[in-house]
């Protein structure tokens, strides 16, 4: 066997690369906790994995073609998912933060034509190639922490071409980097200010965008915000049954500000995840249970607008709702890319554990992306996505602030 002791380049031709003297944190459904391997390997060919568990247990077969890379007793997770930003976007929104601080809140900043109708100024200014400089810089930040999937949101378009811009910008992401991107139409976001009425609006995402951007291929799921201050339960309704023409699952921006049963509403299309979830109730917490609907905390978000409505973390596992935790990078109401800084805000503001929090951001996070069969867990036959980390025992990337113990990434097995 070849012994490689640094990161190698790209694998080379039916090789198998086995990753030896490595402890495991395969987030696996099956086993316990974190599923944690102490003396594990992990062999990569083709660019999913092959083994991945004891090195006691790794298969002949596989160690006689094989290469291997020493990884000197580091941890290995799988890559992480960031599974709700919108990270495609033009200028930022620090002007609002300034007058946060000054103590206006969230709802009065929209009603003053700032908040999402402020980014649609300057989102419908910029060039695609534009917005996809300006949104490198913030994929970059998420894949030096071990990133390996990110959902990008459109949603600052508000019409026809700029939500197809938006969308083309995400995609070409996953062009320009070694990672994987999936995409979410969120057209019913906020209401544009050339609207006349939320209703009339409604009719052009369902009528004019959505047919647009299916045909195209352009969106992987579709969303929406549910709030007094966005759209109401029966209009994104319409969306969903509209999204469901079109085959396309949906998710949805729910009980953020207030509960206006938006986590049932999710729950009862079997939407991928419901996000925020702040005001949520124990019936939408047993609806989402029912459906397998993830509930995706955004501790970011919960942070920076000053919020003192918790989501309901014991609810949720009362129930055996999925939890996962993302970044919601956005420029008004959580300027977060760092996906470790956000399981550290899950676990000291929200009450999570160290396994919630790890789960959140590998197995759980891909099943909100419905990417589980794919990604988000050690196990063969999925993409080769890990990370690898100078970290003495797994807790530590939920622990630490301000610091990035990240060794190595690996994205389909490059």
């Amino acid at each position: 066997m070849d012994s490689v002791l640094q990161p190698m380049g790209e694998q080379r031709g039916d090789r198998i690369r086995i990753y030896t003297n490595v402890r495991l944190a395969t987030m696996a459904a099956g086993m316990l906790g974190l599923g944690i391997v102490e003396d594990g390997a992990v062999a990569v060919e083709h660019g999913r994995i092959a083994y991945a568990g004891p090195a006691s247990d790794l298969p002949q077969a596989l160690i006689a073609k094989a290469e291997t890379v020493d990884c000197e007793g580091r941890w290995m997770t799988p890559g992480l998912i960031d599974c709700h930003t919108h990270i495609v976007h033009a200028g930022n929104r620090a002007h609002e933060f300034e007058l946060r601080l000054s103590g206006a809140t969230y709802e009065e900043i929209a009603l003053a034509g700032g908040g999402i109708v402020s980014s649609v100024s300057s989102l419908r200014a910029a060039s695609e190639d534009a917005l996809l400089a300006q949104s490198l810089p913030r994929l970059d930040a998420l894949m030096a922490e071990g990133v390996t999937t990110v959902e990008v949101k459109s949603g600052y378009g508000l019409d026809v071409d700029n939500e197809i811009k938006s969308l083309r910008a995400a995609r070409r992401l996953a062009e320009t980097r070694k990672v994987t991107v999936s995409t979410t139409f969120l057209g019913a976001h906020a209401l544009p200010p050339e609207a006349t009425s939320k209703s009339a609006y409604i009719d052009y995402v369902i009528q004019a965008m959505l047919p647009a951007i299916a045909a195209q291929g352009l969106a992987d799921a579709v969303d929406g915000f549910c709030e007094g201050i966005a759209f109401s339960t029966d209009e994104m309704r319409r969306v969903f049954e509209a999204a469901k023409s079109h085959g396309l699952p949906v998710k949805l921006h729910a009980d953020q500000l207030s509960n206006l049963h938006g986590a049932a509403l999710a729950a009862e299309f079997g939407a991928l995840s419901a996000d925020h979830l702040e005001y949520t109730d124990g019936d939408g917490a047993r609806a989402m249970a029912a459906s397998g609907t993830v509930a995706v905390v955004l501790p970011g978000a919960y942070y920076f607008i000053r919020e003192t409505k918790k989501p309901p973390i014991d609810l949720f596992r009362e129930a055996g709702v999925a939890m996962a935790v993302a970044t919601d990078c956005n420029p008004g109401t959580s300027p977060l890319t760092s996906l470790l800084l956000t399981m550290n805000m899950g676990a000291t503001l929200f009450g999570m554990t160290v396994e919630e929090c790890l789960i959140g951001v590998t197995r759980n996070a891909a099943t909100a992306l419905g990417l589980q069969a794919e990604t988000g867990t050690l196990e063969a036959g999925k993409w080769a996505d890990l990370a690898l980390w100078n970290i003495e025992r797994p807790a530590e990337l939920v622990y630490r602030m301000g610091f990035n113990p990240l060794h190595l990434r690996i994205w389909h097995g490059l």
